[in-house]
């Protein structure tokens, strides 16, 4: 049955025929095409009678089952993975379908494989290639790859904007980046653009790279991915897709440092341990005279005031000790900043002491 033409009401007769198959001994095999088509309630009508075996079930579907199927039903089945097909696998198919027809392609060596190439792994669309070929006029020459291209439609790069290849992608190009390959990431841009995926989907990516995986190693990286967005919104496909790549490819080659971004998600879990402790009254604001009376701001140091720019003040709340949650990298500009803090550390240190 094919889950796009069938309801509840289908599935209900094929179950009842099935339990009385199953009373005098016979077994039956349920091939569902296109599972993923059934919503979760008629997903959750299959449970019973695949647990005590009345029906086998195999489903096929060109999705993700992860996403597109019930965990509990997931639980009951195998999931075998369908790969493309390689170049070998696809001659095979050539060679069947030209035994079947008794008609050779009318290609020549260059050609065959460009044709091969084409298929992108797809056995069913090399075969409506060869389908074609095949019902061109007779020529005595074989088609070139030129010619094969003036016959022969280029076809669409596999890609789904809103499925797991949209999501495949990004991540290759995200990684890519992050390994700093820009040749790669490249690969992977142009995949998505080819594809047909948002270029503004892209440059948001960018944005939160720029911020997670590089962050103070290269200040300047949040600044070129923002202007590679504004750009593409002022100049639009394809002109605007430019900054897009030599964003990618400055990203891919900055120094990489996720410094803030484990800080930051320190001083959240710390925030959610100590929400209910006040800052220290030396650092709070006394516009009134009751708030003075009650020690704010008292002894407050005021940093450029110092010798050094540096007071060495706790900024803590008072039961609270010092913690560290930024811990730089020696990547980039990251490296100046680790000088630095060590610099102020020890100030901190020698004025607690004193």
């Amino acid at each position: 049955m094919s889950a796009t033409f069938s309801g509840v009401a289908d599935l209900r007769k094929l179950f009842t025929a099935a339990r009385n198959r199953r009373t005098i001994g016979q077994s039956t095999m349920l091939f569902v095409d296109e599972i993923h088509r059934f919503n979760r309630a008629q997903q959750d009508s299959f449970l019973p009678y695949v647990e005590d075996g009345t029906v086998t079930l195999i489903g096929a579907t060109t999705e993700n089952p992860s996403f597109e199927l019930n965990g509990a039903l997931l639980s009951r089945t195998q999931v075998l993975v369908l790969k493309p097909l390689d170049e070998a696998a696809l001659s095979t198919l050539l060679d069947r379908a030209e035994h079947l027809t008794d008609h050779r392609l009318p290609l020549d060596d260059d050609a065959r494989r460009a044709l091969i190439a084409m298929a992108d792994g797809d056995g069913r669309y090399l075969l409506n290639l060869a389908e074609q070929l095949l019902a061109l006029p007779e020529t005595r020459t074989p088609l070139d790859t030129t010619a094969l291209a003036h016959h022969i439609q280029q076809r669409a790069p596999l890609y789904d904007k809103a499925q797991e290849g949209h999501y495949n992608l990004i991540s290759a190009l995200h990684k890519s980046m992050r390994g700093s390959d820009p040749d790669a990431a490249l690969h992977w841009l142009a995949r998505m653009l080819d594809g047909g995926e948002d270029p503004l989907f892209v440059a948001r990516r960018l944005v939160r790279f720029a911020n997670e995986d590089i962050g103070i190693a290269d200040p300047h990286a949040v600044q070129q991915a923002l202007a590679a967005w504004d750009v593409y919104e002022r100049l639009g496909s394809p002109e605007g897709e430019l900054a897009i790549a030599q964003a990618v490819v400055y990203l891919a080659t900055a120094p990489k440092s996720i410094a803030v971004y484990r800080g930051f998600n320190a001083a959240h879990r710390a925030a959610r341990r100590t929400g209910s402790l006040m800052p220290p009254a030396h650092i709070l604001n006394a516009p009134t005279r009751l708030m003075k009376d009650l020690g704010y701001g008292k002894d407050y140091q005021y940093d450029p005031d110092t010798t050094d720019g540096f007071s060495g003040a706790d900024y803590f709340p008072d039961d609270m000790d010092h913690e560290t949650y930024y811990q730089p990298t020696h990547n980039g500009y990251e490296a100046q900043i680790t000088e630095r803090l060590r610099h102020w550390a020890a100030l901190r240190a020698r004025r607690q002491r004193g």
